[in-house]
């Protein structure tokens, strides 16, 4: 069970879609000096957002739980694998070449098994995350424009998709994150 479950896909299609709109008002921005300096611009942490929020938090409580379930089924087989290579070198050299084979086979076949079982596994955490965290995600977009709008915000951008400094006072992250705890209410 490899990557983090908690950094869903659909974070990145937020982001990019942040960055065009921050860039097509940029540009908009651009031919006009005294409209720029009117600019307001917000920042903001897409993964600090949703790991505070209430939603995020109960996403990532459903992720733990699933990934430790899912573990816990393993481990006996991973244990069993382990066990058969130990009995394969230590008595392996007292076994016939049959024999050998035969437990050569044995141990490749459930190797291949529980890799079946473990991607399976990944693929079934996939489709919790996307189904844990697409809610959330789809809420804070709407939050994030409402927001932007009523405090009047040219641009609000994602602190990871490139802005290298900001005055703490721009950031809206934890705004964003009772906004995001009240919509996520309803």
């Amino acid at each position: 069970m490899q990557g983090s479950p908690f950094y869903p896909e659909k974070v990145m299609n937020l982001k990019k879609f942040v960055v065009a709109v921050s860039l097509l008002c940029a540009l908009a921005l651009a031919g006009s000096g005294q409209a720029f300096a009117e600019a307001k611009v917000g920042v903001m942490n897409i993964q600090k957002i949703i790991a505070l929020s209430d939603a995020g938090k109960a996403a990532k409580k459903k992720m733990e739980a699933k990934m430790a379930d899912l573990k816990s089924k393993f481990k006996a087989e991973q244990q069993e694998l382990v066990d058969l290579r130990q009995e394969i070198a230590k008595k392996g050299s007292a076994w016939s070449e049959d024999k050998k084979t035969a437990k050569a086979r044995e141990f490749q076949k459930k190797q291949r098994e529980l890799k079946e079982k473990e991607d399976d596994a990944n693929f079934e955490l996939k489709q919790l995350q996307e189904k844990e965290f697409e809610p959330i995600l789809s809420a804070l977009e709407g939050v994030v424009n409402d927001f932007g709008k009523k405090n009047g915000y040219t641009v609000i951008l994602d602190t990871k998709m490139g802005a290298i400094y900001f005055d703490e006072s721009a950031d809206v992250t934890k705004a964003l994150v009772k906004e995001l705890n009240k919509a996520m209410a309803k």
